[in-house]
């Protein structure tokens, strides 16, 4: 499997046809070594995994770089926008993405976490992912207090959409995030915290994630394939 986890980019295992390509957005403070778990088990399944980090101070240029990847036609479709936190609310503002997995959405209003054990607490209960972040010199602590900005809104989403979210998140209540957003796939973690996709049950979380993409090869209604 090529890997290139500096700048967020995981290929097919050699001998496998690419089946789609996962765009992912970062959220508050993270850095394409955050999702280094996340991008080789979703490239495992032979889809192209290509990472964004999330710019508030410069979306321009942020949009700028989601746009060139759904242009680049040496990566596969479907392309599927995902995002987590501030990273899941931008991707519902972009269009051309063929579906979307948003996890833990970041929402105006959401409780600011200033304190660098109550952030990794309420990241992620995995010790492994809070080593991860802990011990990456360009994640940005303290991200969680920046607010977000009051005039961001959830776009309800014209495509096929799946949105992920910790039944203990403290950062956004479930709630709020699945209310905005009812004709999506709607999937609980049950004890998961903001960053489900890389919580604990992270595994449970990817399988999910490759479920919807394995569905939305087959049409935009998501058929079943295993029932």
């Amino acid at each position: 499997m090529t890997t290139t986890s500096s700048t967020g980019a995981w290929d097919e295992p050699p001998g496998l046809a690419a089946r789609g390509t996962v765009i992912l957005l970062t959220g508050r403070g993270e850095t394409a070594r955050t999702y280094q778990r996340f991008g080789r088990r979703i490239a495992a399944d032979a889809y192209r995994v290509r990472v964004v980090e999330t710019d508030l101070d410069d979306l321009t240029t942020t949009r700028k770089q989601v746009e060139a990847l759904l242009r680049d036609d040496d990566l596969p479709s479907p392309k599927v926008l995902a995002g987590s936190d501030t990273g899941a609310t931008l991707a519902t503002q972009l269009p051309g993405a063929d579906g979307l997995v948003l996890a833990g959405l970041a929402l105006p209003g959401s409780t600011p976490v200033t304190d660098w054990q109550a952030e990794l607490d309420a990241r992620s209960a995995c010790p492994t992912h809070q080593g991860v972040l802990s011990e990456d010199e360009d994640f940005t602590r303290g991200a969680l207090a920046r607010p977000v900005p009051s005039d961001w809104t959830v776009e309800p989403p014209a495509v096929p959409t799946l949105v992920l979210h910790g039944s203990s998140d403290t950062v956004t209540p479930s709630a709020s995030a699945f209310e905005l957003l009812p004709h999506a796939r709607r999937r609980t973690v049950v004890g998961g915290r903001h960053d489900v996709l890389n919580d604990v049950s992270h595994r449970s979380v990817a399988a999910t994630v490759v479920l919807f993409l394995e569905s939305l090869k087959l049409g935009g209604d998501l058929p079943d394939i295993v029932v």
